[in-house]
């Protein structure tokens, strides 16, 4: 059997369907695994360090706006189009893939549709719980539509029943043990409160968590750990910090990282979490029973870290702040809040814990195989 899988852009599409195309082959050990990507993405880096074949494709996304340099982006998507369609009709027909998986990216549009045109069974899985335009429209012909969220099916037209199946997370979150991931990062018995922008940090959560820092450095009554997203983020951080009297050097419990390369680690050692509300993101807090203050972007396409986050918060697992709303002095009320009561944070946790559906790889890499037979 031959798996055609396509995903690419983020991690948060990427990483899903690795952890799927690695259940895949344990349950069929004699299958060939292709991915396509798309050309100069993170899928160049990350597909091949998983052990798979890449091929990739020239294609863009569209931007939704009618600005200049909107409109001389779209002029370039739209060049792409005639060469990524010849590269597309290139793979399917060398590779005679069995069934075609798409995870999300725009590169799922042009490989799931010309699959669905030669008659090539293919699976959608969705992320979010608001779909994307290109989900919408191949959920219409796919042979099985996979949710993260069952919020997202009341959005779709499938033609078959859709299952919701969550979303894979990596098994490292999963094995990671709360009491020695704090004894490595020198946490003791104070709560921790771990925030973050994302994968490349966010300009207003680093400003609002400027204030948290600054309002919890003398008090000392909890633990701070904070990616700001890159190097010059975080030395700007705490030159900040230094600028308002914060001496980082001798605070052992208030750190600032670019980015967190252990999130095992941390994301067990956490009590608390601020961050975006992406589809991943989203998967391991509930995966490892955390509860969030989300702040979801909104220059996402269909709002959709919004959706992601009130699936959340209506199961009473989340706070939302949006971003227009988060001033100086919002951030630092509802941790003040949220630190101060115990039980309701272990309530949030218990409802996060609920919230998540072990299995999901295994769960999709079956779909999948279950789709041909």
């Amino acid at each position: 059997m031959n798996y055609l899988f396509v995903a690419g852009g983020t991690g948060g599409h990427i990483n899903p369907a690795l952890a799927a195309a690695n259940a895949l082959r344990e349950l069929d050990p004699g299958c060939k695994i292709m991915f396509v990507g798309a050309r100069g993405k993170m899928e160049e880096r990350l597909v091949p360090q998983a052990g798979f074949e890449l091929r990739l494709i020239d294609v863009a996304g569209f931007y939704r706006s009618f600005s200049p340099k909107a409109m001389f982006h779209n002029a370039q998507a739209i060049a792409l189009l005639a060469k990524s369609t010849a590269q597309v009709r290139r793979i399917l027909s060398e590779f005679h893939p069995d069934v075609a998986a798409g995870f999300g990216g725009y590169v799922s549009g042009p490989m799931l549709r010309m699959a669905q045109s030669r008659g090539i069974p293919t699976v959608v899985h969705e992320q979010n719980a608001f779909p994307g335009v290109t989900n919408k429209a191949l959920a219409k012909r796919a042979s099985a539509v996979l949710l993260t969220s069952p919020e997202a099916e009341k959005h779709l037209q499938a033609r078959v029943p859709c299952k919701v199946t969550g979303l894979p997370v990596r098994g490292e979150l999963l094995a990671a043990n709360r009491t020695e991931s704090r004894f490595l990062l020198d946490i003791d018995d104070r709560p921790l409160v771990l925030s973050m922008g994302g994968s490349l940090g966010a300009k207003s959560i680093n400003d609002a968590m400027l204030e948290v820092f600054a309002a919890h450095a003398q008090k000392a009554d909890w633990h701070l750990m904070h990616a700001a997203g890159t190097q010059e983020a975080a030395a700007a951080f705490c030159a900040a910090l230094e600028e308002r009297g914060v001496h980082l050097a001798g605070a052992k419990h208030l750190t600032v990282r670019p980015y967190i390369t252990d999130m095992a680690r941390c994301l067990s050692a956490a009590d608390l979490v601020v961050c975006r509300a992406g589809a991943s993101s989203l998967a391991e807090f509930q995966a490892l029973g955390k509860p969030s203050v989300l702040i979801p972007s909104p220059y996402v396409a269909e709002n959709h870290q919004y959706h992601n986050a009130m699936a959340l918060v209506d199961k009473g697992a989340a706070l939302l702040i949006a971003e227009k709303d988060l001033d100086s002095g919002s951030l630092v009320h509802e941790l003040d809040a949220l630190l101060s009561d115990p039980e309701r944070l272990a309530r949030m946790a218990t409802a996060a814990k609920a919230m998540a559906i072990p299995g999901a790889a295994e769960t999709i890499a079956k779909t999948i195989i279950a789709v041909k037979k």
